[in-house]
């Protein structure tokens, strides 16, 4: 028996609906200077590969800001810059416009929920109570556990194991992190955080 098929309401689907994309880790990519790490003008050299030959519509690329790498570039220390291992802001400069005469669209992975524990916020922010940027990040004081002794304020895990709450032992606080203790996790309900 032959079903008939539906017919689409939207003929007109988005490009993201309809297209390939391509996930690419700029550091295991292609290298393009010979230090032994992969980098922008790597994926720069290879856009006609994607683009003809894998037929892909969008690049889908990683972190490749400047990050300390305790999670593969997750752990974003400047949203602003590009790290040095994968080249510069005129590198991806290049690569956007090269992406982009060639009908291929770039999507950069952005990582709102947390930064680095070494991005300058988070710095500022554990310098002191008092820190105009205390509030980004979520800042919470011991409560007594079961032995009597202070512990974090409450028993969320991490994703990757353990306390979600790390202890800064110079404000006599613990802070967010949902991630690893180098990632604290930024306070969304904070309007400058909204608007940084």
């Amino acid at each position: 028996m032959e079903h008939p098929k539906p017919e689409s309401r939207n003929h007109e689907r988005p490009w993201w609906q309809t297209g390939v994309i391509y996930q690419i880790y700029p550091r295991s990519f292609f290298d393009a200077n010979g230090d032994g790490i992969g980098d922008l003008d790597g994926i720069r050299r290879k856009l006609d590969h994607c683009s003809e030959t894998l037929g892909v519509d969008a690049l889908w690329l990683s972190p490749f800001y400047p990050s300390p790498q305790k999670d593969f570039g997750y752990d974003v220390a400047d949203y602003t810059a590009v790290h040095s291992d994968y080249g510069t802001l005129e590198d991806f400069d290049r690569l956007l416009d090269e992406a982009h005469e060639r009908g291929l669209k770039v999507i950069l992975d952005f990582v709102p929920n947390h930064t680095s524990d070494e991005h300058e916020w988070f710095q500022e922010s554990r310098s002191s109570k008092e820190s105009d940027k205390r509030d980004w990040y979520i800042w919470k004081d011991p409560v007594e556990g079961l032995d009597g002794e202070p512990g974090p304020p409450n028993n969320w895990l991490s994703n990757f194991g353990g306390s979600a709450w790390a202890w800064d032992e110079d404000t006599g606080q613990y802070y967010l992190h949902l991630y690893l203790p180098g990632q604290p996790d930024l306070n969304w309900r904070n309007s400058e955080v909204q608007e940084a």
